[in-house]
C-alpha cells in the first residue's frame, strides 16, 4: 500500500539563541535597572519639595524602601527556583518600573509610602534573578568570568541618571514626566530582552523549602558581601559628610569624593572579570579588601583634599570587585539553587549596607567620623581576612 506524504512542512525548531545575545539581554536589564533606582535617586529632593517634606521626614520616608527589600528577602530565592528567574525577572522589571512612575505622580505621602514599599519589593526580586540570570550567562563563558560587566552596566546606569536628572531639574520638567519616559524605556528594553533571556536556571528544585540553612561556603561568601557592603554604605551615605566635616572641603568640592568613589566603582567592575581570569577570583577579592583598607586610611591619615580623593579613588577601586564575584561564586553552590543560594548571600550582606551607615553615625557621635572611618577600614581587610578562609 502506498502511503501518501504530508504536504505540510514540519514547523522547523528556534534556532538557539547565542551566548552573546543571552549576555546583551541580561546586560540591558542591569542598565535598565540601575537607570530605573538612579533616576528616583536624582528626583528626591524635588520630590520632597513638591510635598512639603522635612528632612527628619525624609529620613523616615526613605526607610520604606529597605521594608520593601526585607520583606521579600526570605521568598524571592524560593519564587525564582519555583517560578524560574526569567518569569520573576519580568515581573519584577515590569513592577519597578511601575513603582517608579508611581513615585512620580504621588501628591502626598500616603500614596508616596506604599508606591516606596513596592519599589524596594519589586527591586528585591528584580535583583535575585537578574544575578541569576548573570550566573547562567557565566556559565557559558568557561574561559573567562563575566559577572563584574553586568554590575558595571548598573553603575554605568547610574552616572546616565544623573546627567538626565540634570537636564530635567534644568528645564523644570516634573518627576512624573522624567519618570514616565525612564518607565517607557525600561518596558522597551524588556520587551526587547525578553526573548533572549535564559528559559532554565542552574540547579532548580521546583520543591525547594522557603527557608534553608546556608551552608559554610554560603555563609562565608555572606560575610565578606556584609563587610564589603558595609564599606559600600559608608561611601553612599557619608562621603559626602566626611569631605565637609572632617577635610573641610570647598562646598564645590564636597561631592568630589562620592564621584571619585563612583568613577572607580565603575571602572573597576568592567575591569574585574578581566582581573579575576588572570589572578582567580579569590586572589582579587583579597586585594579588593587591602585597596579598600588602604583607600580609607589614607583619607583618616591624611585628611587633605588631595589625599582623601586618592583614598577615595581606591575605596572605589577596591569595592568594585566584591559583589559581583561574591555573587558569582555564590551562584555556583552545589547544595541549592542559584536562586536560593543568591537570596541567602544577598540577606547576610544586605544587613551590612543597613546597619553600616548607622553605627558609623552612632561611633563618630561618640567619637569622631575619622574614627569611624578607621572601623570601616578594619571591615576592608576582614574582606582579605575570610577570602583567604572561604572557597571563591
Amino acid at each position: 500500500m502506498l502511503t501518501i506524504a504530508s504536504t505540510e512542512a514540519a514547523t522547523p525548531p528556534a534556532p538557539p539563541v547565542s551566548r552573546t545575545a543571552h549576555r546583551l539581554a541580561v546586560g540591558t536589564l542591569f542598565f535598565l535597572m540601575g537607570l530605573c533606582f538612579a533616576s528616583w535617586a536624582a528626583r528626591i529632593p524635588s520630590i520632597q519639595q513638591r510635598l512639603g517634606i522635612s528632612e527628619a521626614g525624609l529620613g523616615g520616608l526613605l526607610l520604606a524602601i529597605p521594608v520593601g527589600q526585607l520583606l521579600t528577602l526570605p521568598v524571592a530565592g524560593w519564587l525564582v527556583a519555583r517560578q524560574g528567574s526569567r518569569a520573576v525577572l519580568l515581573g519584577g522589571v515590569a513592577l519597578y518600573a511601575a513603582a517608579l512612575l508611581g513615585l512620580g505622580w504621588a501628591t502626598n505621602i500616603y500614596q508616596l509610602v506604599p508606591c516606596l514599599v513596592l519599589f524596594g519589593i519589586s527591586a528585591n526580586l528584580a535583583n535575585i534573578a537578574v544575578n541569576t540570570q548573570a550566573v547562567g550567562v557565566e556559565r557559558l563563558y568557561p574561559e573567562h568570568p563575566v559577572m563584574g560587566s553586568f554590575h558595571g552596566l548598573w553603575s554605568l546606569a547610574g552616572f546616565v541618571a544623573a546627567a538626565l536628572g540634570t537636564f530635567m531639574i534644568g528645564h523644570s520638567i516634573a518627576p512624573g514626566w522624567h519618570f514616565l519616559l525612564i518607565t517607557l524605556l525600561i518596558l522597551a528594553g524588556l520587551a526587547a530582552s525578553a526573548g533572549f533571556l535564559l528559559r532554565e536556571d542552574h540547579g532548580v528544585d521546583p520543591k525547594q523549602p522557603v527557608f534553608v540553612k546556608p551552608d559554610k561556603a554560603l555563609l562565608g561568601l555572606g560575610l565578606i558581601a556584609f563587610c564589603a557592603l558595609i564599606c559600600e554604605g559608608a561611601m553612599f551615605d557619608w562621603s559626602g559628610v566626611y569631605f565637609k566635616k572632617v577635610v573641610q572641603a570647598d562646598k564645590s568640592w564636597v561631592g568630589a569624593g562620592y564621584t571619585a568613589f563612583m568613577c572607580t566603582m565603575a571602572l573597576g567592575r568592567f575591569g574585574s572579570d578581566w582581573l579575576a581570569g588572570k589572578l582567580g577570583s579569590r586572589r582579587v577579592i583579597q586585594l579588593s579588601g587591602l585597596l579598600t583598607a588602604a583607600g580609607l586610611l589614607l583619607a583618616v591619615a591624611w585628611p587633605t583634599l588631595g589625599t582623601a580623593l586618592l583614598g577615595f579613588l581606591l575605596v572605589g577601586f577596591g569595592t568594585s570587585s566584591v559583589v559581583p564575584l561574591v555573587y558569582s561564586a555564590a551562584g555556583k553552590s552545589e547544595v541549592m539553587s542559584a536562586g536560593m543560594a543568591l537570596a541567602a548571600v544577598s540577606t547576610i550582606g544586605f544587613l551590612g549596607f543597613l546597619l553600616g551607615p548607622p553605627v558609623i553615625g552612632f561611633v563618630a557621635g561618640a567619637s569622631s567620623l575619622r574614627v569611624s572611618f578607621v572601623l570601616v577600614a578594619l571591615m576592608g581587610l576582614c574582606v582579605t581576612a575570610v577570602a583567604s578562609r572561604v572557597k571563591v
